[in-house]
């Protein structure tokens, strides 16, 4: 690989060459990460610290927080960091890393939402088999599928990118290591990896967002023969399922379901799937779901008690 290329590091043209725009992104982006790593571990505490963990709709989310987290966190502090910098240099072996990251806990997270539709269809469709159909064992194989399917969909990306020439250029234009930038700097035609690109990440998207609203079509189709109050509630946890599956689906599609090229825009809209839906999912999941606000409040209450008691 070494005769392959000639670089040894990569140089992140980041969101704006305008320093005010940075500097207003810095503050704007930190802001937005310290409210993700609060929500997320608030939520995965609560869960934890309650009967709710025993539920299935919240063992999924527990593990979808747990993959926000370590999801954004391959990005953001990069982005942070650089944002307060001059030079937005980023190493090639680092650069190999974070390209595997992103696309690995991002599947994991593509596959936790499916796991998550397939409980509220179960939950709704299939009330009296369902904790027959969503018992402990049966949760805990959807999220090893979860992982072994974002296993499938990063290796072949890193090895994708890892066999790529890179000769003289080597400047991306994006705040973070992607595919498509990186197509667009090597010295070789690559017309063939950006349709292998295009198969495995914008397919797998398109395919899996087509799942997603396909059962949830559904499960709204079968709601005609719930009472009120049933329908009421269902619609609230689906209306929240169905926020984060539009945040997070609409632009990856659009990054990745399309030829293989690399824009300006698409800083924007991965912007989207990277760091905005991320940070609204423990809005959505929590704001709209009393069980769940009931268990952080409680967490809290006991927080602030075990304070006052050694006070």
């Amino acid at each position: 690989m070494e005769k392959q290329r000639n670089i040894s590091e990569f140089i992140l043209l980041g969101l704006s060459y305008d320093q005010n725009v940075e500097i207003f992104c810095f503050v704007l982006f930190l802001f937005t990460y310290i409210a993700l790593l609060t929500g997320n571990l608030l939520i995965l505490v609560s869960i934890q610290c309650s009967p709710l963990f025993h539920q299935p709709m919240y063992y999924f989310l527990s593990h979808l927080s747990s993959m926000d987290i370590c999801y954004t966190s391959s990005i953001t502090p990069k982005l942070i960091s650089d944002l307060l910098g001059g030079t937005k240099s980023i190493s090639y072996s680092n650069c190999m890393l974070q390209l595997f990251a992103v696309h690995f806990f991002g599947g994991i997270e593509i596959f936790i939402l499916t796991a998550m539709a397939f409980d509220r269809y179960a939950a709704i469709c299939k009330p009296l088999h369902y904790l027959l159909i969503m018992n402990r064992t049966r949760c805990h194989l959807l999220v090893l599928a979860a992982w072994a399917g974002g296993a499938l969909h990063s290796f072949p990306q890193l090895l994708m990118a890892i066999q790529l020439p890179f000769c003289g250029p080597n400047e991306l234009d994006h705040y973070f290591c992607d595919i498509f930038p990186l197509l667009k700097v090597a010295c070789t035609d690559t017309y063939i990896t950006g349709i292998l690109v295009v198969a495995n990440s914008g397919i797998v998207a398109l395919v899996t967002f087509v799942v997603l609203f396909v059962s949830y079509v559904i499960i709204l189709f079968s709601l005609r023969h719930h009472s009120a109050e049933g329908r009421r509630k269902a619609l609230s946890t689906c209306g929240s399922h169905i926020t984060v599956v539009s945040l997070f689906f609409g632009p990856s599609i659009f990054v990745y379901l399309r030829p293989p090229a690399s824009f300006p825009e698409d800083k924007v809209f991965a912007l989207f799937y990277t760091i905005v839906a991320p940070m609204f999912n423990p809005l959505i999941y929590t704001l709209r779901n009393t069980e769940m606000k009931n268990a952080m409040r409680k967490v809290l209450c006991q927080t602030l008690f075990s304070k006052e008691v050694h006070n």
